[in-house]
């Protein structure tokens, strides 16, 4: 979510279905990012029809979705995208861009995709920007950052708001006070962490990119400190994602600003969150494995319909007794229910136990124990696909050249 997330979180508190979509209009992407989760490039062979879209656009609606986010690949790479967003607005719903924002650089003819962003009434635009520029490059290509920086300006000269989200992972984390200060000079509105995970693209080269989990002991003491001396004086909103948790000593800081008695409710995921792939595919959640998630296609299935086959409710309806390991004895079992199905699931191979916690960090460090991570099985190399990681636990002064970097 973007700059707009406390919003959209208030209105999920009175829900009783979907408010939030992330919709992947195609694959098609003009970068080739080392950490991408879809493994985006080409389009799919398959991609819904302008028709076919504008029909989602109505049952998106009349489930009560409330807020659009449009990604790809690139969404500005398909042709009718403008067609689409502006349906999207004109239905009722708010509809926003997340981009890697190469295609909307001045130098690369970006003004006119901004026009036609202007002209559907985007709420905003949110440019990913993974670090500083030696790190941003080295995940998403070389150029990627200054073209980014040149797209970001062009946004705000447009008119409209600009947001930003950032993956943190070995690769970005050193930069993160640095990044912060730079996204506060550039006037984004609303900043999005969220952590990598072992999917697609960054399940190849997991060891590169994903944090272990004794890392967040040092990750999150940080950014906390970022959200309240460099974030709040600007009227920045850290907005963090679904698998940055969970009730440590900074939750209340982290989320939504520091608003009293925000904490984290468990997985959005098929509950107030849908994830749209470009076929049609219907998941709880954009990010969520292809093959374990998918409830229906919506060529062939309405979307009311889709949400209450079982994939669905699966998600939406699961408790502690799904939990397993660390989480199925954790204090907070009851109201976190293991934290984020995707990073668990993408890790581990199924969700309920989530390592990448922060209470549970500091759980195990009173113990004098940390939790590493060792492959055991590699991603067939599909979109959205995933391997399946190894929990090692250990006692906390072991070497760094036993961690996942290595193997």
């Amino acid at each position: 979510m973007t700059d707009d997330a406390p919003s959209v979180r208030a209105v999920t508190a009175r829900s009783r279905g979907p408010v939030y979509c992330v919709w992947e209009l195609t694959l098609a992407c003009d970068l080739a990012c080392r950490h991408c989760g879809s493994r985006a490039g080409k389009a799919r062979p398959d991609e819904l029809s302008t028709a076919e879209c504008l029909d989602v656009v109505a049952q998106l609606a009349e489930v009560g979705v409330r807020d659009v986010a449009l990604i790809g690949g690139e969404a500005y790479l398909r042709p009718d995208w403008v067609t689409i967003a502006t349906a999207v607005r004109r239905a009722g719903m708010t509809v926003r861009m997340v981009t890697g924002a190469r295609g909307l650089d001045p130098e690369r003819g970006g003004l006119e995709v901004l026009r036609g962003a202007k002209d559907a009434g985007l709420a905003n635009i949110s440019v990913s920007v993974d670090g500083l520029e030696a790190a941003h490059d080295r995940q998403r290509g070389k150029g990627s950052f200054a073209s980014a920086g040149r797209a970001m300006a062009a946004i705000r000269e447009a008119g409209i708001r600009l947001a930003a989200n950032t993956q943190l992972n070995r690769v970005s984390i050193g930069d993160l006070e640095g990044l912060a200060e730079l996204l506060v000079t550039r006037g984004v509105n609303a900043w999005q962490v969220q952590l990598t995970v072992p999917m697609g693209r960054a399940a190849d080269r997991a060891g590169e990119l994903v944090l272990e989990p004794y890392q967040l002991l040092d990750l999150f003491p940080r950014l906390a400190k970022v959200a309240a001396e460099v974030l709040a004086p600007a009227g920045v909103q850290l907005a963090p994602a679904n698998n940055i948790g969970y009730f440590g000593p900074f939750e209340q800081v982290l989320r939504l600003g520091g608003a009293d008695g925000v904490h984290w409710e468990g997985c959005p995921a098929g509950k107030w969150a849908l994830g749209i792939e470009a076929d049609g595919s219907l998941k709880g959640c954009p990010s969520l494995p292809t093959a374990s998630y998918v409830g229906g296609n919506l060529r062939t299935m309405r979307l009311a319909e889709i949400l209450q086959t079982e994939p669905l409710r699966r998600l939406r309806e699961r408790d502690e007794t799904a939990l397993w390991g660390f989480c199925r004895t954790c204090y907070y079992a009851e109201v976190c229910k293991g934290g984020c199905s995707w990073t668990a699931h993408t890790t581990l191979g199924r969700p309920g136990n989530n390592p990448f916690c922060h209470h549970r960090a500091l759980e195990l460090e009173k113990q004098g124990l940390r939790e590493r991570l060792v492959m055991v099985e590699r991603a067939p190399g599909t979109p959205f696909d995933h391997g399946r990681l190894a929990l090692v636990v250990e006692p906390s002064g072991e070497p760094a050249a036993a961690d996942v970097s290595n193997v």
